[in-house]
């Protein structure tokens, strides 16, 4: 289980995120919350086959066409893709993955976990930012 102050410390010190599910249309989360998120000074990296920039920055195909290693990944895709994607953030070198409002999956749990990668399922990274009262 991890902690507020674990998760804290993560987001203080996480530079570049990748935002798998990054989507040009406002109506969606993903949308939103990558621009808090740049707001914020994180470096955001879009992935979405079907774009091919994300608020201005550059998308990408895949988790491996990324050009850094990935601080966190934050996922805002269906729950039956998230073992996948952890398994291509793991081959990235990511540190922490993030898996949305509603994504769950335990089987990329257990993926997670096995490589020894924190993982949180089921939060929304904006709403942890604030409640944990961060700047």
């Amino acid at each position: 289980m991890l902690t507020d102050d674990f998760i804290k410390d993560f987001l203080e010190k996480a530079k570049n995120i990748v935002i798998v599910g990054a989507s040009n249309n406002p109506a969606r989360a993903s949308n939103h919350i990558m621009k808090f998120l740049m707001s914020k000074g994180y470096n955001c990296y879009p992935v979405n086959p079907n774009e091919e920039e994300v608020l201005g920055v550059k998308a990408y195909k895949s988790i491996a066409e990324v050009p850094v290693v990935p601080d966190i990944v934050d996922v805002f895709r269906k729950s039956e893709f998230a073992p996948e994607i952890v398994k291509e953030a793991i081959k990235k070198g990511a540190r922490f993955i993030w898996l949305q409002e509603d994504v769950y999956s335990d089987e990329a749990k257990q993926i997670a976990e096995e490589a020894g990668i924190p993982i949180v399922m089921n939060k929304c990274i904006y709403k942890e930012y604030k409640r944990l009262g961060l700047q």
